[in-house]
C-alpha cells in the first residue's frame, strides 16, 4: 500500500498480517479520490472502520482539514499508530478507539463533509452501517458517504437524505457513492 497523491505521494505504508483486515486497493482508493479531488482540500473526513489508516492517511495527503477514524480492533489501532508513526503524522489525524455504531449513536461533533465506510468484509454489514449513518449527526447537505461492500450483501439506492449518485462494480465489490441532498 502507498499514498497516492499529495504531500506524502509516494510513500509506502507498513506493511502487515491481519486476518481480519482487506485494506482498499490501490486502484479502489484512486478512483475514490480521483471522484472526491474537488471536495478534499479543507474538509472534514469521518473514517468509519479504519483499518489500516489508509484512507485516513491519503485524505491528510490530499488537504484535509481534520480526520477522524473510528477503529476498535486492537490489531488494526496498532497499524494505524504505526503508519501514522512512521510518516510523522500523529497529531494529524484523531484515532478514536471505538466502536462505528457507538460512536453513530453517541456523536454530537460538527458534521462531516466527506464519509468513507469500509466496513470488515467478513460481516455483511453495509446495510447496517448505512442506515446508522443515515440516522446520525455525522452528514448535513452536501456530505458525501463513500461505502464498500460485497457483491453478496444488499445495499440500498436511499438512505433518509443519503441519496445514491453513483456505484462502481470491482469484481466481488461494489463502490457506492452517496450525497445527502436534503
Amino acid at each position: 500500500m502507498r499514498i497516492i497523491s499529495g504531500k506524502l505521494k509516494g510513500r509506502r505504508l507498513l506493511s502487515f498480517k491481519a486476518n481480519h483486515l482487506r485494506p482498499t486497493t490501490d486502484r479502489v482508493k484512486e478512483v475514490i479520490f480521483n471522484k472526491l479531488m474537488m471536495d478534499i482540500s479543507g474538509a472534514r473526513i469521518l473514517d468509519l472502520f479504519a483499518g489500516t489508516g489508509n484512507l485516513s492517511i491519503e485524505s491528510y495527503s490530499r488537504g484535509a482539514e481534520y480526520i477522524c477514524a473510528v477503529e476498535k480492533n486492537a490489531k488494526s489501532i496498532k497499524i494505524i499508530k504505526a503508519n501514522l508513526a512512521e510518516l510523522n503524522i500523529s497529531d494529524k489525524i484523531d484515532l478514536l478507539p471505538i466502536d462505528v455504531f457507538s460512536f453513530l449513536k453517541k456523536t454530537v461533533d460538527k458534521p462531516f463533509n466527506i464519509v468513507l465506510v469500509d466496513p470488515p468484509f467478513t460481516q455483511k454489514i453495509a446495510d447496517e452501517v448505512m442506515v446508522a449513518i443515515s440516522n446520525s449527526n455525522v452528514h448535513k447537505e452536501g456530505t458525501i458517504v463513500v461505502i464498500e461492500s460485497t457483491k453478496h450483501e444488499a445495499i440500498e439506492d436511499s438512505y433518509g437524505h443519503l441519496k445514491l449518485i453513483d456505484r462502481k462494480d470491482y469484481g466481488d465489490k461494489f463502490l457506492s457513492f452517496f450525497k445527502n441532498s436534503i
